[in-house]
């Protein structure tokens, strides 16, 4: 095949992006690992293409068959102050192993050499063809990370945790502090990200903070709630005990369902807890880089809506 055409995503490739997404990624994981990641209908996914969107427009390539002008692939990137998130990336079974993915990566990692931007994403530990994509490509991790599910019980969780009575509902007026809390702990500036979270428009973002006895804000933790995506994250705090009781009051917010998210694989007393609570582990995630360095402290939560990297 011709190399594909790589273009920006318009308005009217969102419903065919959106099934594309769909039908790539649970090709993938039902053949790999026996799972459904996307039981929703196929235009539920449109979610991916509206929120980044909202959040960057223009910011979502397609790659389009030369003859047939079928997009067989897509890739969501996520430009911020201190550096670029790739987003969710997808290529058409069909179209496996003809290179799709890696034209998709070539025109994001030339856009993160123009701006000077270090270019972060997260990837599966159990996908070794897309690490073996992005290591060709320069890649390196930083982190891993374990992906945990529970069920939540329809009347919450029975539990209790020390410091939860401090978690509260943020607002707006939390946003300086959360913004400076995700740069002093992860290196990161996202304020674009957590105004769209904290302002929720669409009516599925759930945003807590933590708050020590002295008032001074120690985590942060959102969560979305729709068809296409149910994930806690993204957030961080300051230690294990903080983002234990923060994890608490979101999945709380997610009863009766079964929320997804991921904590780093160091954190032992964490993950004990979760354990202890019935979560278990679904996936292992490495988070990446290309340019410049990743280093965070305390307890970090990434999330795959939008990209945090």
């Amino acid at each position: 095949m011709t190399a594909p055409h790589i273009r920006k995503m318009t308005r009217d490739d969102w419903p065919e992006v959106a099934e594309l997404i769909h039908v790539s990624t649970n090709y993938w994981y039902e053949s790999n690992r026996n799972l459904r990641i996307f039981p929703c209908r196929p235009d539920e996914v449109e979610l991916f293409c509206r929120v980044y969107e909202d959040l960057d427009p223009g910011c979502c390539l397609v790659a389009e068959h030369p003859e047939t002008h079928r997009i067989i692939g897509s890739c969501f990137y996520h430009p911020r102050r201190t550096h670029i998130s790739l987003g969710i990336m997808n290529a058409h079974p069909s179209y496996f192993g003809m290179g799709v993915a890696r034209r998709l990566l070539q025109e994001v990692c030339r856009i993160a050499d123009e701006e000077e931007l270090p270019l972060r994403l997260f990837s599966s530990a159990m996908n070794l063809d897309s690490f073996s994509l992005y290591s060709r490509s320069g890649f390196a991790p930083y982190a891993s990370f374990q992906d945990m599910f529970l069920e939540v019980p329809a009347e919450g969780l029975a539990v209790t945790v020390p410091g939860v009575n401090h978690v509260r509902d943020a607002s707006l007026d939390d946003l300086a502090a959360i913004v400076n809390l995700e740069t002093e702990l992860a290196g990161i500036e996202r304020e674009k990200d957590w105004r769209y979270f904290l302002e929720n428009r669409e009516g599925i973002w759930h945003v807590s903070v933590m708050e020590s006895p002295a008032h001074e804000l120690i985590g942060v933790l959102a969560s979305v709630a729709h068809p296409a995506s149910r994930m806690i994250g993204p957030g961080l705090a300051k230690d294990e005990e903080a983002a234990a009781a923060l994890l608490l009051v979101e999945l709380n917010h997610h009863a009766g369902a079964t929320p997804v998210w991921l904590i780093p694989t160091q954190c032992r007393s964490l993950s004990q807890t979760l354990y202890s609570w019935g979560a278990r582990n679904c996936e292992l995630h490495f988070g990446q880089i290309r340019g410049g360095k990743a280093d965070f402290s305390g307890v970090f939560f990434p999330t795959f809506m939008p990209e945090t990297a």
